[in-house]
């Protein structure tokens, strides 16, 4: 009968231990395939703290980044930021959603998870710059009439 008794208690442990885990751990959404980062498009990016980073591709996208641990060397060395896409996103054509399995990392720092993406207004976009530790500008080019 204590087998019994002791399988039972057991099976209910985990049960419980199971919900309380699956409540606690964030849901992941991920941005439309249209609106993800595409790493070919990324002409600014700052590094705000160790787990948040923001990115403007062209002039009208911008994404705040979340990270899923501390990145303490991120943003130093050069290059001091690329994007690490996941096996589906490199099948799609390189775009970063917020999917499992993406990172960020920089020449002295391994991957980094990224736990979430979002888009940002301007607004938001220049009060994160202002407070960011790291930057990268790429200027573009003005175009020359002929």
């Amino acid at each position: 009968m204590k087998p019994v008794i002791s399988v039972l208690l057991a099976f209910t442990l985990a049960t419980g231990a199971g919900s309380v885990l699956a409540q606690s751990a964030p849901a992941r959404t991920t941005l439309p395939y249209s609106d993800c980062i595409r790493t070919d498009q990324i002409n600014e990016w700052h590094v705000v703290d160790s787990r948040t980073v923001i990115v403007r591709t062209g002039p009208y996208q911008r994404y705040l980044v979340n990270l899923q641990a501390e990145c303490q060397k991120l943003g130093i060395g050069s290059p001091g930021m690329s994007f690490v896409l996941s096996q589906p996103d490199r099948a799609v054509g390189g775009r970063i959603c917020g999917g499992a399995g993406e990172k960020v990392r920089s020449r002295y720092q391994p991957g980094c998870g990224i736990q979430s993406i979002s888009l940002i207004t301007e607004d938001q976009f220049n009060s994160y710059r202002a407070k960011a530790k790291y930057h990268s500008v790429k200027r573009q080019q003005p175009v020359k009439n002929p």
